[in-house]
C-alpha cells in the first residue's frame, strides 16, 4: 500500500500560517482522491512535491480576480486560494463529480474567497472579465490558449503550468498567440530557491 508522502519542510515557507489548511487538503485528496477519481493510485508518494506545492508556489503571482480552468481536484485553484486569501478565485471545472469535491473542499476549509463554476472554460459566461486566468494539466498550448485568452479582460495575463516541454508547446501555438493577440509569452521557473522542483509557467499578456 502506498503511503502520503512526508510534508516537505518547504510546505511552511510556501503557506505560512495558512498550512495547516493546506495539510487538511493534502490529506484529504490523499484519503479520497483516487477513489473519487481525482488523482492516480501512483501519486501519494509526491503529492505534496509534485502537485500541491508545485500548484501553490506560483501564488505570488496572482492579483484580483482569478480564473482557474479545469480545476479538477483542486490543482491549482484550492491550493492557491489557500496560499492567497486576498485574491478572489473562480473555479471553472464541467465534470460534476469533480465540482462536487470542490464544493467542500471549500466548505471543509473554510474558504471564503473562492467561487465554483460548472461549466467549461469556453461557455463560461463571464469571458473578457477576469484579471487572470490559470490552469494546470489541461492541454496542450495550442489548445488551451482559446480556452483560457478570452477570459481574460484587456491587459489582463496568463499563468499558466506547464511541463518541460513548455518552450515547444509556445512554438507550436504560434497560431494561437497571433489570433488571441498575446505579447510577451514567455517561460519562467518558479520556486528554485525553495523547491527541490520547482514549477515552469508559461505566462502571456493579453491585449484586446
Amino acid at each position: 500500500m502506498t503511503t502520503l508522502e512526508a510534508e516537505p519542510r518547504s510546505a511552511g515557507a510556501v503557506f505560512g500560517d495558512r498550512v495547516d489548511l493546506a495539510r487538511q487538503f493534502t490529506v484529504a485528496l490523499a484519503e479520497h482522491g483516487e477513489e473519487r477519481g481525482l488523482i492516480g493510485p501512483l501519486e501519494l508518494p509526491r503529492l505534496w512535491t509534485r502537485h500541491v506545492l508545485n500548484s501553490a508556489i506560483v501564488a505570488p503571482l496572482f492579483r484580483g480576480r482569478v480564473g482557474d480552468v479545469g480545476s479538477g481536484a483542486g490543482l491549482p485553484g484550492i491550493a492557491l486560494a489557500i496560499a492567497r486569501p486576498d485574491v478572489e478565485w473562480i473555479l471553472i471545472e464541467p465534470m460534476e463529480r469533480r465540482t462536487v469535491w470542490l464544493t467542500e473542499q471549500v466548505r471543509d476549509l473554510g474558504l471564503d474567497n473562492v467561487e465554483i463554476v460548472r461549466t467549461r472554460g469556453e461557455d463560461w459566461e463571464g469571458a473578457g472579465t477576469l484579471d487572470m486566468v490559470t490552469a494546470r494539466a489541461v492541454s496542450a498550448l495550442k489548445t488551451l490558449l482559446p480556452l483560457t485568452a478570452p477570459l481574460v479582460k484587456d491587459s489582463g495575463e496568463l499563468v499558466l503550468l506547464k511541463g518541460a516541454n513548455a518552450q515547444n508547446e509556445i512554438t507550436a501555438a504560434a497560431k494561437q498567440i497571433r489570433a488571441h493577440r498575446l505579447t510577451d509569452v514567455r517561460v519562467e521557473l518558479i520556486g528554485a530557491e525553495i523547491l527541490d522542483e520547482p514549477t515552469r509557467v508559461v505566462r502571456a499578456r493579453v491585449a484586446r
